[in-house]
């Protein structure tokens, strides 16, 4: 039962590598579509939509090689790979990401994201309304987190 267990695992891992070379390729897809649309005009952009704009793009595509490494890192050291997952699959760890609100607060901060960089591009009133609904949605995130692991 233990080999199965681990050999499941070692497929989830290989199935996050492969979504995210699909989220390279999708950045680098949004990347080429946005310069051929003609987004991000220097007349249009204040300097902290660039800024922004900048930081989570390629933020995000920097984070998303870490960890493709990190995850076939992970693939070569059987110690590292039960260590990754005895901490996944800790309850209380758990426990924490539902309640600071899940996997359904993590797809809205993706989409806040992607929202974000665009308008930043193309709508500046538009962009200011999602960076404030981001910082909101970000800091609501680590306050409900820390408030539960500090009282639960």
């Amino acid at each position: 039962m233990k080999k199965f267990n681990h050999l499941a695992y070692v497929e989830k891992i290989k199935w996050r590598i492969r979504i995210l070379w699909t989220v390279i390729i999708a950045m680098c897809v949004y990347m080429v579509i946005i310069g051929e649309v003609g987004g991000g005009d220097s007349r249009v952009m204040t300097n902290l939509a660039k800024s922004v704009s900048r930081i989570i793009f390629f933020g995000g595509f920097v984070y998303v090689c870490y960890r493709i490494f990190q995850n076939k890192k992970l693939l070569k050291n059987r110690l590292l790979l039960k260590e990754q997952m005895l901490m996944e699959q800790d309850e209380r760890n758990q426990y924490l990401h539902d309640k600071s609100g899940g996997i359904v607060l993590d797809i809205l901060l993706i989409g806040l994201l992607f929202i974000t960089v665009t308008s930043a591009l193309f709508n500046m009133p538009a962009f200011y309304t999602s960076v404030i609904i981001l910082s909101f949605t970000i800091l609501l995130k680590i306050t409900a987190y820390f408030i539960f692991s500090k009282y639960s």
